[in-house]
């Protein structure tokens, strides 16, 4: 989409690799994966915080119960180096969390490790968010920007409690309704079959993974996730960000769309903005769009980059999971995409 006109909406492919499988069509509904992190969770939380609720600076263990425990096991994390006692590790993590604050959990920024298998563990959200909170943290926040699930999922526990509402009830209402996106989580079992498979899942679901969030701790807190579980077309993401590249009306201001898609100035080397990620070298937008620009991958394959310079948006939702996340030719396909594109404007 360039300067809100719709240049090319275009379906290729098949659901799978079989001749028989169903083809693509232009309102396919897609598993979002990550992109759920900026276009549900990040946009309640900018909607909180012009309302006064969620201020940025505001420590998380002033909002989350028991977030300044050190969790378990206790054992020195990797931001630790030497033997430490475990004494001394644990004070040295609860006044790390002390100083995790919200800006730090948009902008991966917390000291969070990026990812743990709580499915395997346990499931039900009330105690995977429970979980989140125990574990400890690899490095003092705010020195390194380490892309975390965890994160998020602290995150989204914190917002649903200011807002006192669940994060796919709020955004229904707030974000997806105004903008008329067909948006949500969970879709409706007799809509499935319309919605390509992800993974053919043989080590935890056992069953071919199909109109269900394909991320495994997402599935275990019931497919309503702050980092995952959002299903949508290509045409209501092209919406989306039509409307943070207009400045955000009808939903935010401008000074907030800009506040959230601004790189920030530290940790030293980041490329992350307050949700968002920015180009960097090699980035998947390619090399021609401006540094400006902001945008967000998933894990299914699923991408969104916008440059505002050119008031330009490209999104791409794949399948590239299909039937196993081994293939990584996603990567070599993004960036020419996104250059070619700038090209032939």
């Amino acid at each position: 989409m360039s300067h809100g006109e719709l240049l090319a909406w275009q379906p290729f492919g098949r659901f799978t690799f079989d001749s028989a499988a169903p083809e693509v069509q232009r309102e396919t509904p897609w598993d979002l994966a990550s992109l759920t992190k900026p276009i549900a969770t990040v946009s309640m939380a900018m909607l909180l915080f012009e309302r006064g609720q969620l201020p940025l600076d505001e420590p998380v263990a002033d909002l989350l119960p028991h977030f300044t425990e050190p969790g378990g096991p206790l054992k020195p994390s990797v931001g630790l180096s030497g033997v430490v006692p475990p004494s001394s590790f644990e004070d040295t993590q609860r006044a790390w969390r002390k100083s995790v604050t919200v800006a730090m959990l948009l902008a991966h920024s917390s000291g969070q490790p990026a990812h743990r298998k709580f499915y395997l563990e346990t499931s039900g959200l009330e105690a995977i968010q429970a979980a989140a909170r125990l574990v400890p943290l690899e490095a003092k926040p705010g020195t390194r920007a380490e892309y975390s699930d965890i994160g998020f999922i602290l995150l989204g526990e914190l917002l649903e409690q200011i807002a006192a509402e669940s994060i796919d009830r709020f955004c229904q209402r707030e974000i997806f309704a105004p903008l008329n996106l067909n948006m949500n989580y969970a879709p409706h079992p007799s809509i499935r079959s319309a919605i390509p498979p992800t993974v053919n899942d043989l080590t935890y679901r056992h069953r071919i993974v199909q109109g269900e969030v394909n991320d495994e701790n997402a599935s275990a807190m019931g497919g309503i996730a702050p980092h995952a579980g959002l299903f949508s077309d290509v045409l209501s993401v092209a919406r989306f960000a039509e409307c943070l590249l207009r400045g955000g009306p009808p939903l935010f201001r401008p000074q907030t769309v800009e506040l959230f898609t601004t790189r920030q100035a530290t940790p030293p080397g980041t490329s992350r903005t307050l949700g968002w990620d920015t180009p960097s070298q090699p980035s998947q937008s390619g090399t021609l769009f401006s540094a400006c620009s902001f945008g967000h991958l998933g894990y299914t394959g699923t991408s969104l980059w916008c440059d505002p310079e050119r008031h330009l948006s490209v999104t791409l939702l794949t399948n590239r999971t299909w039937p196993d996340s081994a293939i990584q030719a996603i990567k070599q396909l993004r960036p020419p995409l996104h250059d070619a594109i700038v090209r032939a404007l």
